[in-house]
C-alpha cells in the first residue's frame, strides 16, 4: 500500500495539471462571440479584373478577419458608378480611379484615394477586325464601362494617338469588360477598352488592339482604395485596419504565385491558365508593392480631366494612412515577413 500512494498522489498531480492547461487553452481560442462580433466592411469593385487581387488574396489568406473586419467585396459593374454609392454613403470603399474621383468631388463630393493598386494605365484598346484604320472608327460606337470611369477617360487618350477625339465618335456605357468586348466582337459596336483578364481574352477571341496604352506604362491613378473624407474622420482605426490587411494580401499575392493564380482564377472565373499567367504577370508589374499612390500619376489624371474644379492633388488623394504605416514599421514588417 505505501508504494502505491506515491503513484495515487503523482497520478491526481497530472491529472489536475492537464485539466487546468485544457482550461488555459480554452481561453486562448477565439470564441464564437468574438468571431460574431466582426465589424463589417463593404467595399465595391468595378468588374473582376487583376487589380482586385489584393482583396481577394486578404480574403483568402484570413488577413481581413485578423483585423477584426468582415469583408464584403460587391461588384458594381463599373468605376463611377461603385463611386456615385460610395458617396451616397450606400458602400464604404470603393475599388476605382482617380477619374470618378474627380468627377464626384468637382460636382460637390469628398472622396479620398487612401491606397493605390495601379499607378499606370492597364488598359488596350480594341477594334473588330473590320476596321483597318482610325479613319473607320469615325461614327461609330465605342462602349465605356460607366461615363466618368477610367474606361472612359482613357478612350480620350486612345482616341488622340490615332488623330481623333471624342468629337468623332459615339460613346455608350456597355458595362462590364467581358459584355464589351462581346459587343466589339460580334460587330454590335467598333471599340472599347479592356484590361487583365480581359485584354488575354480579346486577343483570344481575334480582336485587334490598336493602341496598346498599358505598354506604354503612362503614370495615371488607375485604380485605388477610395473612402469619403468624412468617413475617414470618423472611421480611422477602421479603414486603417481594412488597409494593414489588403497591403498584407498583396504582399502575398507578390510572393506566392501559386496561390494567387488558383485565387484569380476562382474569382475571375477564367478556366485557361494561360490567360491566368499574362494576368498574373501583368500585376506583378505593374502593382505597388506599398499600394502607395504617387503624385506624378494623379497629377497626369488631374492634367487630362475636363477643366473645372481643383487641381489640387491634396483635394482628391490622402497618404496619411499610408505614411503612418511606414512611420509605425509596419511596411518593413510585411517587407520581412514576405522576404521582399
Amino acid at each position: 500500500m505505501r508504494t502505491k500512494q506515491p503513484r495515487s498522489r503523482l497520478y491526481r498531480l497530472h491529472r489536475g495539471f492537464a485539466i487546468i492547461l485544457a482550461l488555459l487553452l480554452m481561453t486562448l481560442r477565439p470564441s464564437p462571440v468574438a468571431a460574431a462580433e466582426l465589424t463589417p466592411f463593404k467595399i465595391g469593385i468595378s468588374e473582376a479584373v487583376n487589380t482586385v487581387l489584393a482583396m481577394w488574396m486578404a480574403e483568402a489568406g484570413g488577413f481581413y478577419t485578423a483585423q477584426g473586419l468582415k469583408v464584403e467585396i460587391i461588384n458594381m459593374q463599373g468605376g463611377s458608378r461603385g463611386a456615385q454609392e460610395l458617396q451616397a454613403g450606400r458602400i464604404d470603399a470603393m475599388h476605382v480611379g482617380l477619374s470618378s474621383v474627380l468627377r464626384l468631388n468637382r460636382a460637390g463630393g469628398d472622396l479620398r484615394i487612401v491606397a493605390s493598386a495601379s499607378n499606370e494605365i492597364r488598359f488596350t484598346f480594341f477594334v473588330n477586325p473590320s476596321v483597318r484604320s482610325a479613319a473607320g472608327l469615325k461614327g461609330g460606337v465605342i462602349a465605356v464601362s460607366t461615363f466618368g470611369s477610367e474606361s472612359d477617360a482613357t478612350v480620350t487618350l486612345a482616341l488622340k494617338k490615332l488623330g481623333l477625339s471624342r468629337d468623332d465618335v459615339v460613346l455608350k456605357e456597355y458595362g462590364a469588360g467581358t459584355r464589351r468586348i462581346e459587343a466589339v466582337r460580334s460587330g454590335e459596336i467598333q471599340a472599347t477598352t479592356a484590361n487583365e483578364p480581359v485584354t488575354s481574352i480579346a486577343y483570344e477571341q481575334g480582336l485587334k488592339a490598336m493602341v496598346d496604352l498599358a505598354a506604354d506604362h503612362i503614370p495615371w491613378l488607375f485604380s485605388g482604395i477610395v473612402v469619403k473624407q468624412s468617413y475617414l474622420a470618423a472611421h480611422r482605426n477602421l479603414v486603417t485596419r481594412f488597409i494593414k490587411a489588403t497591403m498584407e494580401g498583396n504582399y502575398l499575392a507578390l510572393s506566392n504565385e501559386k496561390l494567387a493564380k488558383e485565387v484569380l482564377a476562382r474569382e475571375t472565373k477564367v478556366a485557361d491558365p494561360k490567360i491566368i499567367d499574362i494576368s498574373y504577370k501583368d500585376f506583378r508589374m505593374q502593382t505597388p508593392a506599398n499600394m502607395e499612390p504617387t503624385r506624378k500619376a494623379a497629377e497626369n489624371v488631374i492634367a487630362n480631366s475636363p477643366p473645372g474644379g481643383s487641381s489640387k492633388v491634396e483635394d482628391y488623394v490622402d497618404t496619411g494612412i499610408i505614411e503612418q504605416l511606414k512611420k509605425e514599421g509596419f511596411v518593413a514588417s510585411l517587407q520581412r515577413k514576405y522576404k521582399r
